[in-house]
């Protein structure tokens, strides 16, 4: 295979499975169908979290056990008899636990495994470029899933039909990275870093101690508020009658638009501050929820600017981690950055299903606001410091 064609597949592979998180963001409306609420929703979650943090810090131990790509086709599998699991479940119960603690389990294996690939594939130089368009399908996969889970309920389907829908998809995605194996063994970069990928405390600890930490704590930030106001997004517009599927629609043509253009850029000369500018962005946007008022073009404005700044900023956020980790270190740096990121994404829904059942949607998002404040305040604190 070519080159071209080799990317083509693994992209291809990363958006198959991708949706399964926009799914998430659809938990609130399976759950409400046998009379459940949103604590419930991140009672789940969080039992997602525990295993992802658990399959993230062990995801090096199995790829060196099995290899990356086999691993990466095991995650499909596991996250496809997740999603039919869900589809079948008709209350809180062990079913449920399964299925939440298998997506955990994929999940965590792809979005850890995926990033460690592409750079025994590029060089330094090369990887905002290959990281933002890894970024393009991943968030077009997030993004579009809820899309097709409206239009398909609009069409007389059950919501459950677009969980099996997805599920088959991720069985493609499993397959399509065991057929890579060979293909993107041969065109690793000679010289790659092709290290072995075990995570321990020795080496989380020399993590922390380098310049890496910074990106490390930032995208747990980035991810709380991700998670706060997408995976909730349902209720947010059922409080302001609203359609969810025009936030997201809006928001997932925005964030690719913006990867895209980034993809032809490296993140300028200081890419710290285009992040702190892109995160002030994103906290605007989520001050602007408080003031929707259940009025249309404010809502995807919202959706807009939060595709701009959280869309855009964090494919250079990853790119910054993995140069700015010691050489010897990428593999587990990657890996540490997506547990931390994994903690904010399944960790914080937990604590937002709670502010919004015992307090109310505006206390999340003001605390989601403050928590977008701390992440643009570090990127521009990191942007003033010698590169």
């Amino acid at each position: 295979m070519s080159r071209p064609v080799v990317f083509a597949i693994f992209f291809l592979a990363i958006f198959l499975q991708s949706g399964t998180y926009g799914l998430t963001f659809m938990l609130p409306e399976l759950f409400a169908a046998f009379s459940a609420n949103e604590k419930d929703v991140g009672t789940m979650l969080m039992v997602t979290a525990l295993v992802t943090l658990i399959s993230v810090y062990y995801s090096g131990h199995l790829s060196d056990l099995l290899g990356r790509l086999w691993t990466l086709g095991l995650s499909g599998y596991s996250i496809c008899i997740a999603l039919f699991l869900y589809s079948t479940a008709s209350g809180i119960g062990l079913t449920l636990i399964i299925a939440s603690a298998l997506i955990g389990f994929g999940w965590g294996l792809m979005y850890t495994l995926a990033p460690v690939v592409l750079t025994r594939l590029s060089s330094s130089d090369s990887r905002v470029q290959l990281f933002s368009l890894y970024a393009v399908f991943l968030m077009s996969g997030f993004g579009l899933s809820p899309v097709l889970a409206s239009w398909m309920t609009d069409s007389g389907f059950m919501l459950k039909n677009t969980f099996q829908v997805v599920a088959i998809s991720c069985a493609i995605s499993g397959t399509l990275f065991l057929l890579l194996k060979t293909p993107l063994h041969k065109l690793a970069i000679a010289g790659a870093s092709n290290v072995r990928s075990r995570l321990s405390l020795d080496a989380i600890a020399s993590i922390f101690r380098s310049r890496a930490r910074v990106p490390v704590v930032m995208v747990f930030l980035g991810a709380s508020v991700f998670a706060g106001l997408n995976n909730f997004q349902t209720s947010i517009a059922k409080a302001e009658g609203l359609n969810y599927a025009d936030y997201f629609l809006a928001y997932t043509v925005t964030t690719v638009v913006c990867r895209i253009l980034f993809a032809g850029l490296s993140g300028g000369k200081s890419p710290y501050r285009v992040i702190g500018i892109l995160q002030s962005i994103m906290c605007l946007s989520a001050l602007l929820f408080l003031v929707i008022n259940g009025n249309q073009a404010m809502y995807i404005t919202c959706a807009i600017l939060f595709g701009i700044g959280y869309g855009a900023s964090y494919p250079i956020l990853a790119a910054m981690a993995a140069n700015d980790a010691e050489e010897s270190l990428v593999p587990q740096t990657l890996q540490l950055f997506s547990l931390t990121y994994f903690i904010g994404i399944f960790g914080f829904p937990y604590v937002a299903g709670w502010l919004i059942v015992d307090f109310s949607i505006s206390v999340l998002i003001t605390v989601v606001a403050v928590l977008a404040a701390i992440e643009a305040t570090m990127a521009i604190a990191r942007s003033r410091q010698p590169a």
